[in-house]
C-alpha cells in the first residue's frame, strides 16, 4: 500500500483560483475543508446547556432528572448541620470526614457549602415528607 502524505495549510485569505489547479497538478487531492467563523452573541446555539441542580442527575431515559443518592445524602447532612447551627467550615469538615466529595471529586470547603445554600433552601421543603421531617427534627433537637 502506498504511503499517504497529508499537509494542513492555514490560510488568512481565500486562495486564488489557480491555487486549486496547481495542487491537483502536483498530485494532491482535496480531503477536507474546515470552515470557521466568529460566533455572534445573538446567534446562540439551539442547545440549552444548564447545570443540573445539585442532588439530581439525568435519568436513564435521558429526558428527566432523578435524585442522585450520594448528592441527596450530602444535602441532607448539610441541612441537618446547618439546623444545628454549625458553621460552614464545620459543615465542610464533616462532609469531608464522612467521605463526601463535591461534583469535581474534590474536598468540600466553606465557600462550596455557601454556594449550595440557595439549593438547600429550594430543596428543603421537598426533601422530607411531613412525618419524616418530624422524626428528624425530634432527633436533631435531642442531639442539640
Amino acid at each position: 500500500m502506498a504511503k499517504t502524505e497529508r499537509v494542513r495549510e492555514e490560510v488568512s485569505a481565500p486562495p486564488a483560483p489557480d491555487y486549486w489547479k496547481r495542487k491537483t497538478d502536483a498530485g494532491w487531492r482535496l480531503a477536507a475543508v474546515e470552515w470557521i467563523r466568529e460566533a455572534s452573541a445573538e446567534a446562540g446555539s439551539s442547545e440549552t446547556r444548564e447545570e443540573i441542580p445539585y442532588g439530581l442527575k439525568v435519568a436513564d431515559d435521558c429526558v428527566h432528572l432523578e435524585a442522585h443518592p450520594t448528592e441527596r445524602e450530602s444535602l441532607l447532612l448539610m441541612l441537618e448541620l446547618i439546623v444545628q447551627d454549625r458553621t460552614l467550615s464545620e459543615v465542610a469538615a464533616e462532609l469531608n470526614d464522612r467521605g463526601f466529595r463535591n461534583r469535581r471529586g474534590g474536598e468540600w470547603g466553606p465557600a462550596a457549602v455557601f454556594n449550595l445554600l440557595p439549593r438547600m433552601i429550594e430543596v428543603g421543603p421537598h426533601v422530607f415528607s411531613q412525618d419524616e421531617w418530624a422524626a428528624r427534627r425530634r432527633r436533631l433537637f435531642r442531639a442539640v
